[in-house]
């Protein structure tokens, strides 16, 4: 009897092209969409300017955020809430001080139920935990973004694969 056939092991990148903030808005809606969310870790990389709180933005909206979503560039952290689905959006460009993560309280968000989502992780250093997709914005010209997505955790996998499956509407 032959043996099963081998299971393929799961895709740890995926490769998007935006050519205009419309991609980004459906990529969010996209993203919202995922059953995984829920309590993933979301590292966002990418240059000043690069669109990782355009993205963030988009993905609140869609996931039902009302009101006024601001960037966390001084606070550090903003919270907010979409039904039962708590959020949190970090911004370290000026996190300095490994201590900051123990005096803010991070840990305690980062170990609670919810979808946390950070610009700049590799400020906080060893702080943070693995994150479970990394997503690097990289800016081709003033519209053109080529983003990478890679997975960090099984968590991140199931992402990545409910992201890349073709998809019936925008």
């Amino acid at each position: 009897m032959p043996p099963p056939p081998a299971t393929p092991a799961p895709a740890d990148t995926l490769t998007l092209h935006w050519s205009s903030e419309a991609d980004t808005e459906r990529f969010a809606r996209r993203l919202a969409r995922a059953p995984q969310l829920a309590n993933a870790f979301i590292a966002l990389h990418g240059d000043l300017g690069a669109g990782k709180t355009t993205l963030v933005r988009h993905l609140l909206r869609a996931l039902g955020v009302a009101g006024r979503i601001k960037s966390p560039t001084y606070a550090v952290v903003e919270p907010y809430t979409a039904g039962e689905l708590s959020i949190w959006h970090f911004d370290f460009y000026r996190f300095s001080d490994p201590r900051e993560w123990e005096d803010a309280g991070f840990r305690d968000l980062f170990a609670s139920p919810g979808l946390k989502l950070a610009e700049w992780p590799r400020n906080a250093g060893k702080c943070l935990p693995d994150a479970d997709l990394e997503l690097e914005i990289q800016v081709n010209d003033d519209e053109n973004r080529h983003v990478t997505l890679r997975a960090g955790t099984p968590l991140g996998h199931a992402l990545l694969s409910e992201l890349a499956r073709p998809c019936a509407h925008p």
